[in-house]
């Protein structure tokens, strides 16, 4: 994207077409001046975000008119790819939705533990396709540059083991961490009439009662025909309701017992209509030819009735010898190992699955039980007990459809194996462009963001507290030239009383200045630009997608001329190409001269998956700084060391004395809180949590 035309007043010749009247219509753009660019429009559901509690930003809630793949996702599955949710089901990647809770892993103590968590972005791209085979038969079809956890850390598909692009990758035998699917075929039968039928009887001679009698007083005689079925959960009894439903009985339903200290309360469903009572029975009769499907609905009624999964181990109890039969004619069609404990001294036994976690995970995803809360894996540990080894690698030769999310721990369970999320999407507000060969350019504008907005807004609930503005896309990239969504959001944000921030690199800040000094006047505002390279020559080597250098001081000087102060973060400051002191003393004298009263630096910040692409380009365009480069940032180590900082700091501190400008090393600044000038008057405050580059280019994070 020609960033240039950002500035006010030049001829923007590779604009989008006009689009202003969409009606609703969700569709993908691309213009011959846009080449590789897809701008994906869509209506959005939600404009507010919030930030995770754990999260180092220092701010709390958010609005991304514009999302996009050109943000380096290169970690990416097949959409089939299934993903482990919070409620115990699997569902395929391409059906999750953003908010949605799933199974993440995090480290407690001595132990990795499966743990609760949310997707917070989702993208699709195409990629070339490697399938990944385990030796339980487990496969996984996902790019070169996703990364699984293995017994020896996380490994990427596909890697290299010299050069400076080098990095850790999947061998036969190293071994994934998780549970695994295994090679065996499950079934998606649930809503079948097999199904169905098995279900009914499972939950129904699990925990139904069917009555029948007849009463006589005197010459008079009165037949009495029950059915009812009383749970605790609320989710088998709707399923059993609408499954009877589906076979024409229908149900009444009514409280049945109290909760009480050490039990819930429970409803029931009861119909007292012969007809509907005789219907049930044979519903429920013992089948002569159960089928497979049969077998698995039995298994998950006789679960949801009589099931539990307490500490790891999955039982089903009963005291009648025939379910106990069927319980294990089912369990051995589908060759789930098991055993059958001994009776209790009521006559209850116990079916128990063996096999650990794959097993019952297997169970699981096989029978697709109603009952949540028995699904559950939270706080178990991630021990791997299935056969997890890596058989082969394959490069399958072509590129895909594949999908890749953001989760809140980093990780989610795909395939039921520990996998890593896209490297730059769990914080893409540090990443503007993916620079190596695998550059993606898929912008999503949410089209209707800024009405979205309005009604959260006006939402009794909201605390009107502080949301910012371009922390994962910059809102004023070149696209909204056409597109013309802040004016709105802008608007929207001044209307509720809702503090706001603004972070970008883009000129077109410019535009919005009068409607930003209106807003100021009601709301505090604080707007954040990027400014990290003087250069001109290495500023389009290492940002050849910005507006330029001398655009974004024009920026700074025309928002101060507005009212605004402005805070300009000079980052990052990389070792041995902007560090020197002439190139400091010149940032530093252009920044004042632009009017801006303070500064925050901070050195190089590679983060895993990012530092591969900038050691490739560093050997490209300044091969005799990569063993520097090596021995400051070495192995895994993400941040500059200690005394480079410090030295930093030592030479910062003096130039900005000399130029009169307030300043701080990043380390200095909040972790979390309120965001910046907030509390104090409307500012401008030029930051660079960010670090756009095109295809040649790095892509940095700091």
């Amino acid at each position: 994207m020609r960033w240039q035309g950002q500035e006010l007043g030049v001829p923007d010749a590779a604009a989008l077409p006009g689009l202003e009247h969409l009606n609703g219509l969700v569709r993908s753009v691309t213009t011959p001046e846009f080449s590789g660019v897809t701008f994906h429009e869509v209506m959005a559901k939600s404009a507010l975000n919030h930030v995770p509690g754990a999260s180092a930003m220092p701010f709390d809630w958010t609005v991304n008119p514009y999302r996009g793949c050109s943000h380096a996702c290169v970690y990416c599955v097949s959409p089939e790819t299934l993903v482990l949710c919070a409620d115990g089901r699997q569902r395929r990647i391409d059906e999750l939705v953003i908010g949605q809770e799933i199974i993440g892993t995090e480290q407690q103590g001595g132990y990795r533990r499966y743990v609760r968590t949310r997707v917070l972005a989702k993208w699709c791209t195409r990629k070339r396709a490697y399938r990944v085979t385990l030796a339980d038969g487990t496969q996984l079809i996902a790019s070169g540059d996703h990364r699984f956890l293995t017994d020896r850390g996380w490994k990427y598909v596909t890697g290299r083991i010299g050069g400076s692009s080098r990095r850790p990758f999947l061998t036969t035998n190293n071994r994934l961490q998780g549970f695994g699917l295994g090679g065996r075929p499950t079934l998606s039968t649930s809503g079948s009439g097999e199904y169905r039928r098995g279900y009914l009887a499972g939950m129904i001679r699990g925990d139904g009662m069917i009555f029948h009698r007849v009463y006589e007083r005197g010459a008079q005689r009165r037949a009495v025909h029950l059915f009812r079925l009383a749970l605790a959960d609320a989710e088998a009894l709707d399923v059993t309701r609408r499954m009877l439903e589906h076979e024409g009985v229908a149900t009444r339903t009514r409280p049945f017992a109290d909760a009480t200290a050490t039990r819930s309360a429970m409803t029931a469903i009861h119909s007292g209509r012969r007809a509907d009572v005789e219907t049930i029975e044979r519903l429920i009769a013992t089948p002569s030819l159960r089928t497979r499907t049969w077998h698995a609905g039995f298994l998950a009624g006789i679960f949801d009735a009589e099931g539990s999964c307490s500490r790891g181990i999955l039982r089903i109890a009963n005291k009648d010898p025939e379910v106990i039969r069927l319980i294990e004619d089912a369990l051995t069609v589908h060759a789930i190992p098991h055993v059958t404990e001994p009776p209790r001294a009521n006559g209850v036994r116990s079916v128990r699955v063996t096999g650990g976690l794959p097993e019952r995970q297997r169970f699981f995803r096989l029978t697709e039980p109603a009952i949540s809360r028995k699904l559950s894996i939270e706080g178990t540990a991630v021990k791997t007990v299935a056969d997890l080894r890596v058989v082969s690698v394959e490069d399958l030769g072509y590129e895909t459809n594949m999908v890749d999310i953001t989760t809140g721990t980093q990780d989610f369970i795909a395939n039921g194996v520990v996998s890593h999320n896209c490297f730059a999407r769990g914080t893409h507000e540090y990443l503007e462009f993916d620079a190596g060969r695998d550059f993606d350019s898929q912008i999503v504008v949410k089209i209707n963001v800024a009405e979205v907005l309005r009604k959260e807004l006006a939402r009794g609930s909201w605390n009107r507290e502080p949301v910012a503005l371009g922390t994962n896309t910059d809102p004023y990239q070149r696209a909204e030239g056409r597109y013309r969504l802040m004016p709105g959001i802008v608007s929207a944000l001044a209307d509720s009383g809702t503090p706001f921030s603004i972070l970008t690199k883009g000129s077109l800040l410019r535009r919005d200045l009068p409607l930003l000094q209106e807003a100021a006047t009601s709301v505090p505002v604080t707007i954040a630009m990027s400014i990290a390279v003087f250069d001109e020559t290495l500023q389009k080597l290492v940002e050849p997608g910005t507006p330029t250098t001398a655009a974004r001081l024009d920026t700074v000087r025309a928002a101060t001329e507005a009212g605004f102060r402005v805070t300009v973060f000079l980052m990052p400051v990389m070792p041995h190409l902007t560090d020197s002191i002439p190139m400091l003393d010149d940032a530093l004298r252009r920044i004042k001269e632009a009017g801006a009263a303070k500064v925050v630096y901070g050195a190089l910040h590679l983060r895993p998956g990012v530092k591969p692409w900038f050691m490739r380009w560093l050997e490209q365009e300044h091969p005799e700084l990569v063993s520097s480069y090596l021995g400051l940032y070495p192995g895994a180590s993400s941040y500059a060391p200690k005394q480079y900082r410090s030295w930093l700091a030592k030479r910062m501190q003096p130039l900005l004395r000399v130029h009169g400008l307030g300043g701080q090393a990043e380390d200095d600044s909040p972790r979390r809180g309120p965001v910046p000038g907030l509390a104090a008057r409307s500012q401008i405050v030029t930051t660079s949590r960010g670090w756009p580059a095109a295809s040649t280019a790095p892509a940095m994070l700091f």
